[in-house]
């Protein structure tokens, strides 16, 4: 029997971006400078040497930007905060002007019907916190707490829905580990103590929360699934271990008030131990969680493979993306099942989910074929109905990303975007990817019932 891919009538179907990459202007109007700024200004981390300077300038024109999320009939944004542009010193004092801007955008999605979805830490850490030694400083914690509580007394009369961190993952492999990422630093022995106080950061803004907000409160990771490239024990021991490091080490702490068995083997005499208070800060009890889906890995034993010993094997006659990932929708599907079976019936938001691919120029008329975006979008939405079908508890979907954005230290060479963004003009012109999920969302899921492209 064909499957009717029609969603729950109070799905929520979105988009997804972060500040740094689109909003520009980041030290306007009494903003104080991220770490971002300072790791794109500086020579050689970033593909061309891009900024966030301009990036989409949607600090200057969110206005604009709204109003087409409302043409292509979106209902939820997320967003998130500079952290720095509301706090520019990262504690203590506020910069009014900066608090207005999110007060203003939360209104005008609001005035738009458009439910706004608000994340607080996406990686733009304060410069001034981190001179102060930034998720390496125990203290980091209830810096978190000051800023999100700003927060929650300012827009929780209009944010229903809230993130605390995007993918802490990232911010500690990228950032602590190899130094590919902001701050940049590359420190076997500083990569866990950076996790733990991402995570402390992270129990600390959802108590923050429970005093002061009315509605809901959750986390964001970015979840890999991992295959073993065969059945012998080494690959699967690999396989491990890699889940481990990548998914468990965030979602365990959160849930089960420990990390997994696998960390201390993983990374030997750097991997501390913590006091049970910190543990107990940090199983907080969260209302939600947000799951970035991207790829999956399929992993042989490595020893080469620094610290985790497990290394991806490229699959054959797969399709990859520019950023070069597979293209493998099951693994969303497997991804959310999994997330049910271990941690519960727990409200699930796909938060980000998307894929880079070469686009064409923007044709006359202001068309812009991307047939590989629009069957990757197609067959993702196809494979996150499978989970609901089964039973996970999927509440929602934000499409990574609505502009084609700064993609961190690719610069502006992988284009993400439903949308397309003229670089020297800052004009907009949707994707057929665009319009193919406006109508996904027009049907709620039905034109997903039509063949194939």
């Amino acid at each position: 029997m064909t499957p009717d891919f029609q969603f729950p009538d109070s799905f929520l179907w979105g988009s997804a971006t972060s500040a740094y990459q689109i909003e520009g202007s980041p030290t306007a109007d009494g903003a104080g400078p991220s770490i971002w700024q300072r790791f794109a200004h500086t020579p050689g981390m970033i593909t061309h040497g891009d900024t966030g300077d301009i990036a989409c300038d949607h600090y200057r024109r969110f206005e604009s930007d709204i109003a087409l999320m409302q043409q292509l009939g979106m209902k939820a944004y997320r967003f998130s905060i500079a952290w720095g542009r509301v706090l520019p010193d990262g504690t203590g004092r506020v910069n009014a002007k900066g608090l207005d801007f999110y007060e203003r955008l939360v209104d005008c999605l609001l005035s738009h019907g458009i439910q706004p979805m608000a994340t607080l830490y996406h990686w733009d850490l304060p410069e001034a916190l981190d001179n102060r030694g930034g998720w390496l400083n125990p203290d980091i914690a209830h810096w978190f707490a000051e800023y999100a509580s700003l927060m929650f007394r300012t827009l929780d009369d209009r944010v229903k829905l809230w993130c605390t961190l995007n993918e802490p993952w990232v911010v500690t492999d990228g950032g602590y580990l190899h130094g590919t990422l902001a701050p940049g630093h590359r420190n076997l022995y500083e990569a866990p103590i950076a996790t733990h106080h991402l995570m402390r950061a992270h129990g600390a803004a959802v108590q923050a929360y429970r005093a002061l907000g009315q509605h809901q409160v959750g986390l964001v990771v970015n979840i890999e699934p991992k295959y073993p490239a065969s059945g012998s024990e080494q690959d699967l021991a690999a396989t491990r271990r890699a889940d481990a490091y990548m998914n468990r080490q965030y979602l365990d702490p959160a849930f089960f008030g420990r990390y997994p068995e696998e960390m201390p083997e993983i990374f030997g005499q750097a991997w501390p131990q913590w006091p049970q208070a910190d543990m107990d800060l940090i199983q907080q009890p969260i209302d939600f969680l947000g799951v970035n889906y991207y790829t999956r890995s399929v992993n042989r034993h490595d020893e080469s493979a620094w610290p985790v010993k497990a290394a991806p094997v490229r699959q054959s006659h797969a399709t990859i993306t520019e950023t070069g990932w597979e293209v493998y929708p099951q693994g969303l599907s497997d991804t959310l099942l999994w997330l049910k079976s271990r941690y519960g019936d727990l409200p699930l938001y796909v938060t980000e989910n998307g894929s880079a691919f070469y686009d064409p120029p923007v044709a006359e008329g202001g068309k812009l074929d991307d047939p590989l975006r629009v069957n990757y979008l197609q067959k993702h939405l196809k494979a996150m109905h499978h989970a609901i079908a089964q039973g996970v508890n999927l509440r929602g979907y934000f499409a990574w990303s609505l502009l084609d954005n700064l993609e961190w230290s690719h610069g502006f060479s992988k284009r993400f975007g439903l949308v397309h963004v003229n670089l020297q003009t800052q004009e907009r012109t949707p994707k057929e990817s665009a319009h193919f999920y406006a109508r996904v969302i027009a049907s709620n899921g039905r034109e997903l019932n039509e063949p194939a492209p």
